[in-house]
């Protein structure tokens, strides 16, 4: 981050971009970050005080997620603010996504070398832009200096006792995701200079799809009481699957060459690498799904009504681990998906 005139005081920081419910709300409409603010009539009480009060709707379930992000681990050093902001809230979504849930509040701890104005308009639009497509109200948080790190934890609610968890396979169901596969991968290959496209159209999709990836929200609360099971794709299919499996006791097989995978991600890999990031990058918060067979073209119109595409990849057995087939031949998939300790 380069600096800027006047820095930021932690409180001015807090009042400026977050305390208002969207950022920049005191500013002139069109201005960078000026917006309208977003305010929930189930918080009592937001941001300025020790804690939040949050009044949760009869009947339902609190689902809670937290997700940490940091520079140069889970974002190439230098990247777009407004990325990093839409990034670190989309991760969370993502797994409120995964639970059928509807998502209303979140918490922001930030920490930052310095309190920089262009950066921090950068961030807080991408954040609140996010937050307020799903309905989402920053309500506290904490801000520090220090090597650039976001962690940011997500509150929503579901009817009780309908959440999705990874535990509720059958053997017989189909196992399905939404979406394409290993787009983000190829993102962020292409922008860390590992890879390279000749088709610049197709490579500015897969960047898009990196830097500002979509949770499936929408489907997520669509699918409860259709879908058995679901997980949200952050670790790649390769690392996720096995721990969807081992939830409902059961082992899993996968037809490789059912893997979607987009245009822009043909156009600029080969097949073979395609099918690596598919498995293994990870970054591309989509989400693993058990359906039984006969709820699957229910599921299918679901996702239609979306726009989003829903592809069965294999299945779900008795027994225990992983098995991967392409053209009804065995397949060695990679051995493990992203992890941060490896």
């Amino acid at each position: 981050m380069q600096g800027d005139q006047e820095p930021l005081g932690e409180f001015d920081l807090i009042d400026r971009y977050f305390a208002s419910g969207r950022p920049g709300a005191s500013g002139a409409p069109g201005t960078p970050g000026a917006q309208v603010a977003n305010r929930r009539t189930d918080v009592i009480l937001g941001i300025g005080d020790d804690a939040a009060l949050l009044r949760c709707l009869e009947g339902s379930d609190l689902v809670a997620a937290v997700d940490t992000l940091v520079a140069g681990r889970h974002f190439p050093e230098g990247s777009a603010p407004r990325s990093i902001g839409h990034r670190s809230l989309a991760v969370n979504l993502s797994d409120l996504a995964a639970m059928g849930a509807t998502p209303a509040w979140a918490t922001l701890a930030l920490t930052l070398p310095s309190a920089e104005r262009s950066w921090l308009e950068g961030f807080s639009a991408g954040f609140m832009e996010l937050a307020a497509a799903h309905g989402v109200e920053l309500v506290g948080g904490d801000t520090t200096a220090g090597p650039l790190t976001i962690s940011v934890q997500i509150l929503g609610q579901v009817e009780r006792g309908s959440a999705l968890r990874r535990g509720g396979a059958q053997p017989g169901d189909v196992l399905a995701v939404t979406g394409t596969l290993g787009d983000a991968g190829a993102g962020l290959a292409l922008v860390t200079g590992q890879a390279t496209a000749e088709d610049r159209v197709a490579a500015a999709e897969l960047i898009e799809r990196f830097e500002y990836p979509m949770p499936r929200v929408q489907f997520g609360s669509s699918a409860r009481g259709i879908a058995s099971a679901a997980m949200d794709l952050s670790d790649g299919l390769a690392g996720d699957l096995p721990k969807f499996a081992r939830a409902s006791g059961l082992a899993a097989h996968v037809d490789v060459g059912r893997l979607p995978l987009s245009g822009a991600l043909r156009s600029s890999a080969t097949v073979a690498q395609a099918r690596e990031w598919a498995l293994a990058a990870g970054d591309d918060y989509e989400l693993l799904v058990a359906v039984p067979a006969q709820r699957f073209d229910e599921l299918a119109a679901v996702a239609s009504r979306l726009n989003l595409t829903f592809t069965a990849i294999g299945d779900l057995r008795r027994g225990t681990g992983i098995t991967w087939a392409l053209d009804g031949q065995p397949f060695a998939a990679p051995a493990r998906g992203y992890d941060h300790f490896r």
